[in-house]
């Protein structure tokens, strides 16, 4: 309050003074607060071996190496089944008889003849030495002879024929014809064998890889394993053994077959599989998970983390990629930290909280082909 003169008392002035010193200590400063880093997924870049593979894997077809439609060489009845059904067979095995009696009464028949005719020849070969029969009379005989030993080799190969036997190692398919039904030679079909030990797997890659595969394919085979859903242990391996001589000018693809030795039957003709197919190896490569790998205007770089916590960024050059995983060809070395989530909110120099860690899964990743 102003006295008469004008001038602020002194308890009003005191009283302000109190005020000024209790704010001002309010506001004093306690000591530096901790700044914190942004959280941020990391993973290790590590160096191994890696297959270089085509990539998308194509899709197979699985053949035998050998199919056999099997036909009775002579009509007659079937008189027994020697299989069943989707039995595996061995070259040889007998798998048809053919009622042989009708053959057997033929061939006796004929040999009767043959031995009369032969009987008969030596009496003509006699007379034409005597010159009592004419040329004709012996050409005659002779021909009936020969007619007959024919004849008789006819019916001794139709004998073996009642016999149908496998004619390689597979499996047997539907049975078409039972024990008592009548066959007619050649148009009747009995039975489909089916060769799966070795087996095929057809399959169509695009053109672009075939100078690579026919690199690759001066030296071994290259490597083939084909997967599909609930397969029951490792994929099955196989070689690639053919390259078609002609591209799909449709599809712009070319047909390559592997042979797999297949012996435990995991294969079976008409299957459909996912074929992976390794052109090469890439030695002691430098692979990160791709989530890593960001793009901006002066191309791909990717974020590391360094000791202090704070982050650099560094341009890499990136090559091939599959399954999550990215080669980096050059600009990072393995055993340094890279971001794999959080980077929109970085910059250079900025404080990272690393709130865990992933790591590639190379033991089993798979690289595409360039």
């Amino acid at each position: 309050m102003k006295n008469v003169f004008g001038f602020l008392s002194f308890d009003f002035m005191a009283t302000a003074l109190a005020v000024v010193v209790l704010a001002g200590g309010c506001s004093r400063d306690n000591g530096p607060k901790a700044v914190a880093g942004v959280p941020v997924l990391v993973a290790q870049a590590v160096a191994t071996n890696l297959p270089v593979r085509i990539d998308p894997p194509p899709v197979g077809h699985v053949m035998p190496v050998s199919t056999v439609t099997i036909h009775s060489q002579i009509g007659g009845i079937i008189s027994e089944v020697h299989f069943k059904e989707g039995q595996e067979v061995k070259k040889g095995d007998l798998l048809f008889t053919i009622d042989p009696r009708p053959m057997q009464a033929a061939l006796a028949r004929d040999k009767a003849q043959l031995e009369n005719a032969k009987i008969q020849f030596d009496r003509e070969q006699k007379l034409f030495d005597q010159k009592l029969v004419s040329q004709d009379e012996f050409d005659t005989s002779k021909s009936a002879r020969d007619t007959l030993a024919a004849t008789v080799q006819s019916d001794e190969l139709n004998l073996e024929f009642t016999a149908i036997r496998a004619p390689f190692d597979g499996v047997t398919g539907s049975l078409q014809f039972h024990e008592g039904n009548v066959v007619k030679a050649p148009d009747d079909t009995l039975l489909t064998v089916n060769q799966i030990r070795p087996i095929y797997v057809a399959f169509a890659v695009p053109e672009q890889y075939l100078p690579e595969i026919q690199k690759q394919m001066v030296g071994d085979p290259l490597s083939v394993t084909a997967t599909y859903g609930n397969l029951d242990g490792p994929p099955p391996e196989g070689k690639l053994t053919f390259i078609d001589n002609t591209v799909d000018a449709t599809t712009g693809t070319i047909l390559l077959k592997a042979t797999f030795p297949n012996e435990d039957n995991a294969l079976w003709p008409g299957q459909f599989v996912q074929v992976t197919l390794t052109l090469s190896e890439l030695m002691n490569a430098v692979v990160v998970p791709s989530q890593a790998v960001q793009t901006g205007q002066n191309g791909q770089f990717i974020y590391i983390v360094k000791p202090d916590q704070t982050v650099e960024e560094r341009t890499v050059k990136t090559g091939i990629a599959f399954d999550g995983e990215t080669v980096i060809q050059s600009g990072l070395q393995a055993g340094e930290t890279v971001v794999t989530d959080g980077q929109l909110r970085l910059a250079p120099g900025v404080m990272v909280d690393v709130k865990s860690s992933i790591q590639p899964a190379v033991a089993a990743s798979t690289t595409n082909a360039p």
